[in-house]
């Protein structure tokens, strides 16, 4: 009975810090977001009439009660699902001891409790943080070749992992571009095990290469950048790997990454430069993402501002912050993303089993890959979001002055792989699939979420590998690339 009591206080008090450590991580990009809504709003205040201001604060309000609600009822049915197989699993062991039955008693029932709770609040913290030794890009282990630079990005050439293949010096370029806000990590995932969506272009030996933005924090041409500066560059790489290699580059964006490199195609800076484009989970008119638009019209016009997540660097420069972007796709998935939430679903999934380095890698970028970004990069994207696409396939945005219209790729005769996720809940299918509403674009959907592309799918061995044809014939972004080095343009092989 000592030995019950002593493992369900250590479990009550583990299970106590975990509350408080899940809320402070949920919390911290408030306080945030906190300081520049008070900033932004001293302006505002004395600038619109008292009565206007009311009826704005007391929409907010309703909408915080909305949000507030969706987060109560998540947690809820995360505690309800949780504990009616506690509870059974307590009765059951209870029943067991009373009967003299020396196995799953009590006693182990109460050990097994201390160690999932320690396994949750003090091990998988400690194993998310040691999954950043393999997880991601390492340009300094000798797998990379620094290629070309400018005052914004590094291009590395990414090698593969054996030695004995090495990219085919006339083979067809690729170049990828990683999304802004999560950064490039999540495309070279556990590179050693096999599950890197970089590497799988560079084990098939082709040449592959990564554009890396620099660290914003110290470089001041990262914090002032523009989509024209984004396409200028981009130029300049694919100059050198056309010279490099003798053919055209195919562009690969993903997720952000891929607005980005449409942008950049049909602002006409990559005319005779790249001659095909992939995107994977890109959001090409966040306008038709339900679940964003649904909560972005529940919030009252006056707070649909960008200049409430921005914050000044010491420099002057404002740039906007990385983890207060990430929060608001959180509470438009409040039943999904409260604190309790998650921390019901690690206890749930770890279950007192050895962690998985895939949930931990997969974890440390969630945690430590939000990166500040760019105001007139973040400005693209949050006008995406907000004004849609026309109905003749004109952006919303423009980069040089110029009108960016879908109908440009195919006027440009790019062939175009657009691959999307079946379960995405943060770019919902119909935002990665306008350009098909407009030109004709090969379409290849994988199943699972956002990031399953660059992590289960990148496995060789996987039912969706990259390099192969699957389902009713879809190409990946691997084979794509190859089929194109080999001159197939079409997914029949012509």
């Amino acid at each position: 009975m000592l030995g019950v009591a002593t493992d369900m206080l250590k479990a009550g008090q583990l299970y106590g810090l975990g509350i408080l450590v899940y809320v402070a991580d949920f919390m911290v990009p408030f306080w945030t977001a906190w300081q520049g809504f008070n900033r932004l709003e001293k302006e505002k205040l004395t600038s619109t009439f008292p009565i206007q201001s009311a009826a704005d604060y007391y929409e907010l309000f309703q909408f915080n009660l909305q949000i507030a609600e969706q987060g109560m009822t998540g947690s809820l049915k995360s505690f309800r699902d949780f504990y009616k197989k506690e509870t059974a699993r307590a009765l059951i062991s209870l029943l067991n001891s009373l009967y003299g039955d020396e196995e799953d008693n009590f006693s182990d029932y109460a050990a097994n409790l201390a160690r999932l709770t320690d396994s949750v609040i003090n091990q998988y913290p400690e194993a998310i943080r040691k999954a950043g030794e393999e997880f991601g890009f390492h340009f300094d282990d000798g797998g990379y070749v620094k290629t070309a630079e400018t005052e914004r990005f590094i291009l590395y050439q990414v090698l593969s992992r054996n030695s004995d293949i090495r990219p085919r010096k006339d083979g067809k370029p690729i170049m990828i571009i990683h999304p802004y806000v999560l950064g490039p990590n999540i495309l070279a995932f556990l590179p050693d095990e096999k599950k890197s969506y970089a590497h799988a272009f560079a084990d098939q030996g082709i040449p592959t290469y990564i554009r890396i933005l620099k660290d914003i924090q110290t470089t001041e041409a990262v914090q002032v950048m523009t989509g024209e500066d984004d396409a200028r560059d981009t130029r300049r790489f694919c100059e050198l790997l056309k010279t490099t290699h003798g053919r055209p580059v195919t562009l690969n964006g993903f997720c952000q990454g891929g607005f980005m490199a449409v942008l950049d195609i049909l602002s006409g800076e990559l005319d005779g430069l790249v001659d095909a484009l992939i995107t994977c989970v890109a959001p090409m008119d966040g306008t038709r993402s339900k679940s964003l638009v649904e909560y972005m019209q529940h919030l009252p016009p006056r707070f649909r501002d960008l200049n409430y997540a921005g914050k000044v660097m010491p420099n002057g420069n404002r740039i906007v912050d990385g983890k207060v972007m990430s929060w608001v796709y959180k509470l438009k998935s409040m039943e999904k993303e409260a604190p309790f939430v998650n921390l019901y679903r690690d206890l749930s999934n770890i279950g007192g089993s050895r962690i998985s380095k895939t949930a931990a890698a997969l974890n440390h970028w969630l945690i430590y890959d939000r990166m500040d970004l760019p105001e007139g990069i973040t400005q693209l994207s949050f006008d995406s979001y907000t004004i849609p696409v026309t109905e003749d396939g004109t952006l919303p945005v423009q980069l040089f002055g110029k009108i960016l219209n879908f109908r440009g790729i195919e006027e440009k005769g790019i062939p175009w792989l657009l691959c999307y996720a079946e379960g995405d809940d943060l770019v919902d299918k119909d935002a990665a699939l306008v350009p098909a509403d407009y030109i004709d674009v090969e379409v290849t959907p994988f199943p699972k979420g956002h990031g399953a592309i660059a992590t289960s799918w990148s496995d060789p061995r996987s039912a969706c590998a990259l390099h192969t044809r699957f389902g009713n014939g879809y190409r990946g972004p691997v084979r794509f690339q190859l089929d194109l080095e080999e001159g197939k343009v079409n997914s029949d092989g012509q």
